[in-house]
């Protein structure tokens, strides 16, 4: 049962994040042998101004070690 979340600057529209959603549970379907009715995403709005306090400093700095992709910045 995978469940993604996405956390990204505002400003995508609907049409975007569903596209975005669907084809990112096809690829994990796929890729993690599951059936897709199984995989779940999820696409949160954050501002550019709280994106270190709300996503650098609670989910990929915290997290660090569960990292795959790491970003090309940082903020240390």
């Amino acid at each position: 049962m995978p469940h993604v979340k996405i956390k990204c600057f505002s400003g995508r529209t609907q049409e975007q994040k569903k596209k975005c959603a669907e084809k990112i549970a096809k690829d994990i379907a796929e890729i993690l042998e599951c059936d897709i009715s199984s995989v779940s995403v999820a696409i949160e709005d954050v501002d550019r101004e709280a994106w270190k306090e709300e996503v650098w400093d609670k989910d990929m700095a915290a997290d660090r070690e569960l990292l795959y992709k790491k970003p090309g910045y940082s903020y240390d």
